[in-house]
């Protein structure tokens, strides 16, 4: 072993955004009715080492091991857990058997083990599960994937000598850590987060100003109304809390037609939101309460200059 490398182990696969195949089965306790589409996930060799430098934890059954790589072995795999809740949700997916491939003459494929949950079609993509199968000899493309006990790209270095000194034509390419892939996986929907949040924070403050702007012209439209009233012996802060209660009873109206159609529109971008949902509920009412103490404030200024006024200066001026 390497200096630096604490596992070393083989995959056609890597997460989070990269398969080789994503092929269909037939369960045998299930089988697929003539004229339907057979159920499809994500298939990846991997060599026994792959699940303990992953971290993957062993949920039920056992692991892979060299006896099943060979090639008279029974034909053994792995599922994760989102496969085992996808088709036995309320069984024991260990000891299950089913066709790969849509092969119903080739041997029963049996699951032996269950582990945690990785995704290989993106972040972003439905947890339809994965199976894990052992890789052979046979297998025409490989990933070497490696634990660094230090710097990985002192580990890289070190790898690529060692494999020139091994076999020259032998290539070495795509190298990363798995902090660049899940970048890479997350590139195109940040970009897309970092368009439409910047539009998002303008369409706020486009919403702020206006609300202020129409509020404060309602106000003043009614100053005239406002002057009257106090002339007649209203007092002052009456008459401030039914002007500002009758401009706020029309935000709130707008503010709760708009939560609505958020909570609908919202769904549409849910796959560009990552660590937030589409209905998050502190984001809801952030904007909310910030549209109200908006409104209550152009409301209220103008409102409470009317109510200070003199009477016979507004009046004159109307």
């Amino acid at each position: 072993m390497l200096p630096g490398v604490a596992a070393v182990a083989f995959a056609d696969g890597r997460p989070p955004n990269e398969v080789s195949m994503v092929n269909n089965f037939d369960l045998e306790a299930s089988p697929t009715p003539p004229g339907q589409s057979q159920p499809t996930a994500p298939w990846v060799a991997v060599s026994p080492e792959y699940f303990r430098l992953l971290g993957l934890t062993l949920v039920q059954g056992r692991l892979l091991d060299e006896r099943d790589t060979q090639q008279n072995s029974d034909p053994v795999v792995v599922v994760d857990r989102a496969w085992a809740q996808r088709f036995f949700p309320n069984g024991n997916a260990v000891g299950a058997r089913f066709h790969e491939g849509g092969c119903a003459r080739c041997p029963w494929l049996t699951v032996v083990g269950i582990v945690s949950d990785v995704k290989y079609a993106g972040l972003d993509g439905p947890a339809d599960g994965t199976v894990y199968w052992p890789l052979n000899r046979s297998s025409r493309f490989r990933y070497l994937v490696v634990r660094a006990r230090e710097d990985p790209h002192v580990a890289q270095s070190a790898i690529r000598t060692v494999m020139r000194q091994l076999d020259s034509s032998v290539p070495l390419t795509s190298a990363a850590t798995i902090d660049e892939l899940v970048a890479q996986s997350l590139q195109l929907p940040r970009s897309i987060s970092l368009i439409v949040g910047t539009f998002a924070i303008v369409a706020l403050l486009l919403s702020v100003v206006g609300i202020y702007s129409v509020m404060a012209h309602y106000v003043q439209q009614h100053a005239k109304d406002i002057s009257i009233r106090v002339v007649l012996g209203g007092r002052p802060s009456d008459v401030l809390r039914l002007i500002v209660g009758q401009g706020m009873a029309v935000v709130v109206g707008g503010v709760a037609l708009g939560l609505i159609a958020s909570f609908a529109v919202t769904r549409l971008i849910a796959k560009l939101l990552f660590g937030i949902g589409a209905t998050d509920v502190s984001t809801f009412a952030g904007a909310a309460v910030l549209m109200l103490a908006t409104a209550l404030t152009a409301c209220a200024r103008p409102a409470r200059r009317a109510v200070t006024a003199q009477p016979a200066a507004v009046l004159r001026a109307e």
